[in-house]
């Protein structure tokens, strides 16, 4: 469990010894840390909107709240940091909270049973981009080509492992690359790359900047393949990539979604997860303005999705608006 990280600000006075003299008083602050993902996708500009948000709005005991948003590897790493308390907080797809709880899938052995929930954000669109002059037209095409799917050990990776799984196919079966979001999106610009998958709400930034200078498609996540992978996770919906959302896609685009989740461990305290929870809930309307997936987190579904204990603090929050 990582203590409660602070520092004293402002003037401590002089050093010199001064007859009468009264020393300042220094104001504390409490950091607050929050995993995000790579600078190509969703969590990191978002997380960092929330942590703006925090530290307009958050003090405990006169302390104020410093938060900050970090880049990293997103879900899996994002629980990890949790369970080894190197961080108060991480965002995560709600099926990889469940998985990392109950120590399933890739935690199978290590469940990270000092994770807490502290509330659901925003629907992650599951993406999968090929080049507009791609033979690829559904996800059985992908045998045979270079596939990016995320960093080893992501979530997008465990989610592209059930999905060939669910297509008859396994990794031998494809030349898997591991690489960001923006790596991807770069690879496939270039050539090196034939597709590559993203989870992230919608416009993902690294999409949305390839279509400006390279003709791309969305390819549909439809058949029996995907209806087995939605049996076997529930927390995954069919949902539909409305046209326009990226240049050049001008249809709709059947695929599917996850709600995104901000969870925190069991060793932050209960009145900083209180703060945290209520600036976040209490000031949706701020995070709509200033990100187009902010208009998504709001109090109504701030429990959707979510299967794993809700941290002490942020329940005081819930059951006083009554929510819980």
């Amino acid at each position: 469990m990582i203590e409660r990280r602070q520092f004293l600000a402002g003037a401590l006075g002089t050093c010199a010894y001064i007859a009468g003299a009264k020393a300042s008083v220094a104001q504390s602050r409490i950091f607050f840390g929050i995993a995000t993902g790579s600078t190509g996708g969703v969590y990191y500009p978002l997380g960092g909107m929330i942590a703006q948000v925090i530290s307009n709005n958050a003090s405990v005991n006169g302390a104020r709240v410093i938060a900050t948003a970090e880049t990293g590897n997103a879900s899996v790493a994002n629980a990890r940091l949790l369970q080894n308390g190197e961080i108060e907080a991480g965002m995560m797809g709600a099926d990889i909270a469940n998985q990392a709880f109950n120590g399933t899938a890739q935690f199978e052995g290590t469940p990270v049973s000092n994770m807490r929930a502290v509330g659901a954000l925003f629907p992650e669109t599951v993406q999968l981009v090929v080049r507009a002059d791609s033979d690829i037209r559904s996800f059985v095409d992908l045998a045979g080509k270079s596939v990016s799917s995320g960093p080893a050990g992501s979530g997008m990776y465990q989610f592209f492992g059930d999905m060939l799984a669910a297509h008859g196919m396994s990794r031998e079966d494809i030349t898997e690359d591991f690489s960001t979001f923006s790596q991807s999106a770069d690879k496939l610009r270039d050539g090196n790359l034939d597709a590559f998958f993203a989870i992230g709400g919608v416009p993902t930034v690294s999409i949305q900047d390839l279509s400006q200078s390279h003709p791309i498609r969305i390819i549909p996540l439809t058949g029996e393949g995907v209806d087995q992978v939605l049996e076997q996770q529930p927390y995954y919906a069919k949902v539909t990539l409305p046209g326009g959302t990226y240049n050049g896609q001008e249809e709709d685009t059947e695929t599917m979604a996850v709600r995104a989740v901000l969870c925190s461990h069991e060793g932050v305290e209960e009145d900083l997860i209180y703060e945290v929870v209520k600036s976040i809930y209490d000031n949706t309307e701020t995070l709509a303005k200033v990100h187009v997936q902010g208009r998504n987190v709001t109090l109504d579904t701030a429990l959707e999705s979510i299967s794993i204990p809700v941290h002490a603090g942020a329940r005081q929050y819930y059951e006083e608006k009554g929510v819980l």
